[in-house]
């Protein structure tokens, strides 16, 4: 098969990847089980197409050129891709799915990703995944497209284009550190912030309107010393002792392992996450049991 405008076939590039690997035409011409005079003839070929120099020899060696091995990751990169044709081939006979995309906010990066993919990958050693974050509109934009098979979300998504399965619900928390005052306390409201430094999410988002706005409902200017744009972004600040943060308790469970803890926030909302894909979708055997791990990821971790 040629490779349109370049006048190279592609069986040329593997004979060439074979020979720089093995450092020698005799031994290329043993893996790939044909003539050392075959594997001359299409390196020559293939020179004579690309317009320059990939060897020279030195004692009856061949040494490959510099552009020889800049040429070698590109067709390197190429074939990655091509190499994963024959296990994909495989899963799809089996209606099945081998590359399992997630879109997800950044703070499901930390525990109920790594889990599900762990789940995944006890359950068949093929099973690769790749993971996309963004904002809630940005993961459903994911799904739509088609870019990832599976996003964790939050009620309301619109249920005309999308399906999806219930994760649970959570209400708001404050996150501080283990020797923080709040700790000290069941619950944490809006009066308990004043004369904190704050780390605020970006005001588009419910948890800045039940911190911030409660603040200045009271009569108070809050004082924020940072301000993130998405979850997750925030956990870093709180573990440096900067401030105090408030999301809500599924995003704060994520941050289990970095020594901090949480409370109620008063006043809070609840906020419903659910697993979605494209409405209508067939989930193949794979996406159905990603999807119903990502359903009991964040639930069944300790509070």
């Amino acid at each position: 098969m040629d490779i349109t405008g370049s006048g190279v076939r592609v069986r040329q590039l593997q004979i060439l990847r074979e020979v720089m690997r093995s450092g020698s035409e005799r031994l290329a011409a043993q893996v790939l089980r044909i003539t050392q005079p075959a594997v001359s003839q299409n390196v020559k070929q293939l020179e004579e197409a690309i317009g320059f120099a990939l060897f020279r020899r030195e004692n009856n060696r061949l040494i490959p050129t510099a552009k020889a091995w800049e040429f070698l990751r590109t067709i390197d990169a190429a074939f990655a891709g091509l190499d994963r044709i024959g296990p994909s081939i495989e899963f799809l006979r089996n209606n099945d799915t081998r590359l399992i995309g997630i879109a997800a906010p950044s703070a499901f990066s930390f525990v109920t990703l790594p889990r599900v993919v762990k789940r995944l990958r006890e359950k068949s050693r093929s099973y690769a995944v790749q993971v996309k974050t963004g904002t809630y509109q940005q993961i459903a934009e994911h799904v739509l497209n088609g870019r990832v098979d599976l996003g964790i979300s939050r009620l309301p998504i619109d249920e005309r284009i999308l399906d999806w399965m219930p994760i649970g619900s959570a209400t708001n928390v404050c996150l501080f550190l283990q020797n923080h005052r709040f700790a000290m306390q069941e619950m944490v409201t809006a009066e308990d912030l004043i004369g904190e430094a704050i780390i605020d999410i970006d005001p588009q988002f419910a948890s800045h309107q039940m911190s911030v706005n409660a603040l200045r409902y009271i009569g108070a200017a809050p004082e924020i010393v940072v301000e993130y744009d998405s979850n997750g972004h925030d956990i870093g600040f709180v573990t440096a002792g900067i401030g105090v943060s408030i999301t809500n308790e599924i995003v704060a469970k994520e941050y289990a392992n970095f020594g901090i803890e949480f409370r109620p926030f008063h006043p809070g909302a609840v906020y419903h996450y659910v697993v979605v894909w494209q409405k209508d979708r067939k989930l193949s055997d794979s996406l159905r049991f990603a999807a119903e791990q990502l359903a009991m990821a964040p639930t069944d971790q300790p509070a």
